[in-house]
C-alpha cells in the first residue's frame, strides 16, 4: 500500500520539490514512508532518521518528514541545527497545513507543500553555498 500510495507522476512531482528546496540550502530533506506505525508516531520517525543517518549532515540541518499510510500517521522530524533556529510550532503548523489535505485525499499535494515551507526555513536559516554545498543524502522517497 505504501509504495502505491503515490502514482508515477506524484512521486516525480515530490522528488522536483525535494530537489527544488535543496537547491536554496544545505539542509537535506528526506521521505519515508511505510503501511504501519507501532507505537508513537515519533519515536518511529526518530527511528528512521537514524536508520536513513539523517545526523550525518555538517550542519545538522535535514528534515524527515515520515509517513505511516494505513495507520493514518505521520510526523516531521527536524535535526538539531534546523530545530535551534525555526519559530517553536513550526513543524506543528505545516503538519496542521498537510492535515487538511491529507483530510480531502490530496496526499501529494499536502507533502509538496510541506517540503516547500521546510525548504524556505532551511534556506533561510542553511543558504546554498555554491562552492561546498554538495548533496548529504538521497532525496528519493524511501519506502519501509
Amino acid at each position: 500500500m505504501a509504495e502505491k500510495l503515490f502514482s508515477p507522476e506524484e512521486k516525480a512531482q515530490i522528488l522536483a520539490a525535494i530537489q527544488s528546496a535543496e537547491t536554496r540550502t544545505s539542509g537535506e530533506i528526506q521521505v519515508h514512508i511505510e503501511n504501519h506505525c507501532k507505537g508513537d508516531v515519533l519515536d518511529r520517525a526518530a527511528e528512521v532518521f537514524e536508520t536513513l543517518k539523517m545526523y550525518h549532515t555538517k550542519d545538522r540541518n535535514g528534515v524527515l518528514f515520515y509517513l505511516a499510510v494505513l495507520d493514518h500517521k505521520f510526523a516531521i522530524l527536524g535535526d538539531a541545527g534546523i530545530n535551534a533556529v525555526v519559530p517553536t510550532n513550526f513543524w506543528n503548523n505545516i503538519k496542521d497545513q498537510m492535515a487538511a489535505h491529507f483530510r480531502q485525499g490530496k496526499f501529494s499535494q499536502g507533502l509538496i507543500e510541506g517540503i516547500h515551507q521546510a525548504g524556505d526555513q532551511l534556506g533561510a536559516h542553511f543558504p546554498y553555498n555554491e562552492s561546498g554545498d554538495k548533496n548529504e543524502l538521497s532525496d528519493e522517497v524511501s519506502f519501509g
